[in-house]
């Protein structure tokens, strides 16, 4: 488990193969993802990176302003149908793209996606939505 902020950061940050798969897989509390996210911003992105990381820091982790961030979000296998909705509505192209593309995405949200303005996303959703178990490409 992870302790501190201060070592999250040291393991993202290590050359050392072990320390740097810690960082991608091991757990933290929740405290712990708020504090990098507050002091260490540069790391945002490897938080929602983390395989373990709870849906409770995804969603603060899908206002980020940083759409690498939100992309990072709209990509997680564990991604709420709630939170796959909110980031329908993202300004991004990339993270309504990369929501569109997501197995977990509602019918709902792939038909309203296939009334996007971009022509990469309506195309994404309406190929899920006519295949849904097929990630869109």
């Amino acid at each position: 488990m992870i302790g501190s902020a201060e070592e999250f950061v040291r393991l993202r940050s290590s050359s050392n193969l072990i320390d740097y798969q810690r960082a991608a897989h091991d757990d933290a509390p929740d405290a712990v993802w708020l504090d990098v996210i507050q002091r260490f911003p540069d790391y945002r992105f490897w938080v929602a990176h983390n395989k373990t990381v709870p849906v409770s820091i995804l969603q603060v982790l899908a206002e980020d302003s940083d759409e690498r961030v939100r992309g990072m979000v709209a990509r997680k296998r564990k991604l709420p149908s709630e939170l796959a909705a909110v980031l329908a509505r993202d300004s991004s192209e990339i993270v309504r793209a990369a929501t569109a593309r997501h197995r977990n995405t509602p019918p709902e949200v792939l038909s309203a996606l296939a009334g996007d303005p971009s022509p990469i996303v309506r195309k994404i959703a309406e190929q899920r939505r006519e295949n849904p178990k097929q990630v869109g490409q």
